[in-house]
């Protein structure tokens, strides 16, 4: 599935990065997570959106630069009624770090979703978390990625586009799918995307939207169209993030 042709620069450029970035000489780790699937339950039973929000420092597609502490942004997504909270740990172009992910982790009781350009299982060492995140379209071996994850006790969110990749992903046994609205070959996004593609996703695989929702209005629209919970970074680092998140979870069921 690696297909690197027609991809934008800069996510070529984070591709290049995330290969050169050296890998962990250890064991391969042991984690014993918190359920997804269960947070998505308990926020739909109290008529909460599951909503995964998540810490961006700062991003290629988007205009502001936070510094904040994330243990502190963190419990105020908490705060905000966030079902799971997700930790870029990309350090160059996104401004992450594995160690702030382990400190959110400590910090909160929810899932914490490790976000990064993972290539190979030995990426996977880097730290613990509730869930990683595997791109289709970037993995040469998906299903062998996908089964490294799990052997380690990850949950494994894995990113498609489109029909082929949610395809590859549901045969890797990917059994959380994330649909992206963000075209990587041209850092565009459309919320037909996800409107598009969500049929293709079996009824028994978690389903997340990803990127491009910027108003509550955005993650009704999703959630209409078969979202199981939605992941957002940059509408909620924008502003108040307590009350973004807060917005965000009280959209219309």
């Amino acid at each position: 599935m690696n297909a690197s042709d027609g991809i934008a620069p800069a996510v070529r450029s984070i591709l290049e990065a995330a290969r050169q970035r050296p890998v962990p000489d250890r064991q391969p780790i042991a984690v014993e997570p918190r359920s997804l699937r269960a947070g998505i339950e308990a926020a739909e039973e109290t008529g909460r959106v599951p909503v995964i929000a998540e810490i961006k420092p700062k991003s290629p597609s988007s205009q502001y630069d936070r510094t904040d502490d994330p243990v502190v942004l963190a419990r105020e997504m908490v705060e905000g009624g966030a079902t799971a909270i997700s930790v870029l740990t990309e350090p160059e172009h996104f401004g992450g770090s594995t160690a702030a992910l382990s400190r959110v982790r400590e910090a909160v009781d929810v899932p914490v979703l490790r976000k990064d350009f993972i290539l190979e299982p030995a990426q996977l060492d880097a730290v613990e978390a509730d869930l990683v995140l595997v791109i289709a379209r970037f993995v040469d071996d998906l299903p062998e990625l996908v089964t490294a994850a799990r052997e380690r006790g990850f949950q494994v969110l894995v990113e498609t586009h489109n029909e082929a990749e949610v395809e590859a992903a549901v045969a890797a046994g990917g059994e959380i799918v994330g649909i992206n609205n963000r075209d990587l070959a041209a850092l565009e996004v459309d919320l037909e995307t996800f409107e598009h593609v969500a049929d293709s996703v079996p009824d028994d695989v978690v389903l997340i939207a990803e990127s491009g929702m910027e108003t509550p209005g955005d993650v009704q629209r999703m959630r209409e169209a078969g979202a199981d919970a939605v992941l957002i970074g940059s509408a909620i680092m924008r502003g108040d993030v307590t009350e973004q998140t807060r917005s965000f979870v009280g959209a219309a069921q």
